[in-house]
């Protein structure tokens, strides 16, 4: 399964602040915008989760309202 690393965890606490599309959003209210379960977005929040499957990282980006490359790298191998 392809992962993206999140790329910084301060920006991507800062856009959950202050996303592009609308209201700030919580652990609680990212994960059920994403259908990404609530520990895992805590995780990511907490920097213990350093990736997220492709579809979840693109399911969040959305959600926030910015590129999928704003908040995650893609690997650098298609075998990774």
């Amino acid at each position: 399964m392809v992962r993206y690393a999140l790329r910084d965890l301060e920006t991507f606490k800062k856009i959950m602040e202050t996303p592009g599309r609308g209201v700030p959003h919580t652990v609680r209210s990212l994960a059920e915008a994403t259908g990404v379960s609530r520990s895992q977005v805590g995780r990511l929040v907490a920097g213990d989760l350093p990736d997220l499957p492709v579809n979840e990282a693109h399911a969040v980006a959305e959600a926030l309202g910015v590129a999928v490359l704003v908040l995650f790298m893609p690997p650098v191998s298609p075998t990774q």
